[in-house]
């Protein structure tokens, strides 16, 4: 089991960055498939990005390519979400799961075991 706590969230103006950080707790971290996921008001929880337990592999949603960087320290159990180029649209409060599944392209919220308590971004145009 993993236990998942996210950090970095804040206000940012839009074209703005953001790193969100989750540290998690559990032996099997190392081994976990890591991703992020967002919700905004009114809306459902969606995919956002995800890594390997290697790190090898990462997998974005389409609309986070090119401006979003998923890594990981197993070392230091901790997951990275590096957020560029910010958009009104990516404010959303931000979860980080973990699933057993080894591949990082699972994109259901269904797929991950283990979730955090979420982490707000607010873009601000």
């Amino acid at each position: 089991q993993v236990q998942p706590v996210e950090s970095g969230g804040g206000l940012v103006h839009a074209g703005g960055s953001l790193t969100l950080s989750c540290a998690a707790s559990g032996r099997t971290f190392s081994s976990y498939t890591l991703g992020w996921f967002r919700q905004a008001p009114g809306q459902e929880r969606e995919f956002v990005a995800a890594i390997s337990w290697s790190a090898s592999t990462t997998h974005y949603a389409d609309f986070v390519k090119g401006r979003f960087t998923i890594s990981r320290d197993n070392a230091k159990n901790t997951v990275l979400l590096q957020m560029n180029s910010l958009k009104p649209e990516d404010t959303a409060v931000y979860y980080c799961a973990a699933t057993p599944l080894r591949s990082p392209h699972y994109r259901g919220s269904s797929d991950y075991v283990d979730w955090g308590q979420g982490t707000p971004v607010t873009v601000s145009s």
